[in-house]
């Protein structure tokens, strides 16, 4: 039992020195072992061995020669990102996203297929297979390797076991292992998240919050969700799940949610609640010069308030509000550097964003509103970059690395 353990230890500090080097690569390229060495406080022989083997699997390469310091001059390596593809799977309520990029998180292609209704994880398991078997066949490309599969799904996911425990549109009568399956059938590593928590995560890699340890994005889509990142990790919990702010209730006498409670702040600010309440209005008599009951839809009414129409302004003036109070509780409970919104609603940022920031003034902490910047997710490809973003953590926390190493 004691010589397992001490060579499961010796396995997992292979694996984050390989994801140490792999990092530094990866962030700081093009740069020399000396300085990885350096960096890292790992032996330079030590270094020499992982990049090695980093250099034989082609996970990176050797670029130009950097200026002599005196003797020898060293020689730059950067990460390797055009051979390496990885697979994408966006599994809504309506639709299924297929699509590959490169380790550059650059989008090779993308292919959205509507789904059919069933009402049983393993029909739409069955239908997954057979679409994804030619998605990936028809796009398998030669000097390239596919190196994993992504997925994001709208619901609850057990980090542990990579099993789906909820889904909103779909009854589930025990856990759905389907990243399991799919890594099986498919013998690629399999990563799957929810998809809110992944889109933070991403723009913790690639967006305007790279720059901060801790940080909290609020999704405003055909729902409300929030992904909170602490220390570079996306905050999960012990239960895996954290961060419902679309649930928090902002109205006592609000219209029922989808999760049976009453007033929660989806009610209030998701698309669809944004469309209604224009249609109530329009319907009551308030006019506009740019909206009707034919044409209210949130690019519009987004496109109204920043025309300075007057019911536009005062309904995203009003959702901004609601949006306020509930991020002052999150601000007040995790100070973060950055919040972050995302979704169609940020096309009207100028009047939403004043508004949540007076919200903000008056119901946080002074001290942690004014040292916390407000701003709009600049992120390209939201619909799969967060499953993308599961495959780069993989590689940048060794788990998928060393599978690569010792394929």
């Amino acid at each position: 039992m004691r010589e397992n353990h001490q060579i499961a230890n010796v396995d997992f500090v292979k694996q984050m020195n390989s994801a140490v080097v792999y990092k530094l690569i990866d962030q700081q390229g093009p740069i020399s072992r000396i300085q990885i060495s350096e960096l890292s406080q790992l032996a330079p022989a030590s270094v020499t061995k992982i990049t090695r083997n980093l250099l034989a699997r082609g996970l990176i390469k050797e670029v130009e020669q950097q200026e002599s310091t005196g003797g020898r001059r060293a020689t730059s390596i950067v990460a390797e990102r055009k051979a390496f593809r990885a697979v994408l799977i966006r599994l809504g309520r309506k639709h299924v996203t297929f699509a590959i990029m490169d380790l550059s998180a650059k989008l090779l292609q993308k292919e959205v297929l509507d789904l059919p209704n069933y009402q049983r994880a393993d029909e739409i398991e069955r239908f997954l297979f057979e679409h994804l078997a030619v998605f990936i066949q028809t796009n398998q490309k030669r000097k390239s390797e596919f190196i994993a599969i992504g997925i994001t799904v709208p619901g609850f996911v057990e980090s542990k076991t990579n099993r789906i425990q909820y889904l909103p549109h779909l009854t589930l009568e025990e856990p759905w292992d389907l990243a399991n399956k799919i890594a099986e059938r498919f013998n690629l590593a399999t990563f799957i998240g929810h998809d809110v928590r992944s889109l933070a995560l991403a723009e913790h890699y690639f967006g305007v919050t790279k720059d901060c340890y801790d940080s909290l994005l609020l999704r405003i889509h055909r729902g409300v969700g929030a992904g909170i990142v602490i220390n570079h990790e996306v905050f999960l919990g012990y239960k895996n799940n954290v961060g419902e702010l679309g649930h928090i209730q902002v109205d006592p006498l609000g219209k029922r949610c989808l999760c049976g409670n009453v007033g929660c702040l989806e009610t209030v600010v998701s698309n669809s609640a944004i469309e209604d309440k224009m249609q109530k209005l329009l319907e009551d008599g308030y006019t506009s010069k740019w909206l009707s009951l034919e044409s209210h839809d949130i690019e519009a009414i987004c496109k109204a308030s920043n025309k300075q129409d007057a019911v536009a302004t005062e309904l995203i003036e009003h959702v901004g509000v609601q949006i306020g109070r509930v991020l002052a509780m999150s601000v007040n409970m995790f100070n973060p550097e950055k919040i972050v919104i995302s979704g169609e609603i940020t096309q009207a940022k100028n009047v939403l964003f004043a508004a949540i920031r007076r919200t903000l003034e008056n119901h946080a902490l002074p001290t942690f509103v004014k040292t916390t910047p407000l701003v709009a997710s600049e992120l390209q490809n939201e619909d799969v970059i967060g499953a993308f973003a599961l495959i780069k953590r993989g590689l940048l926390d060794g788990s998928l690395l060393q599978r690569l190493l010792t394929e």
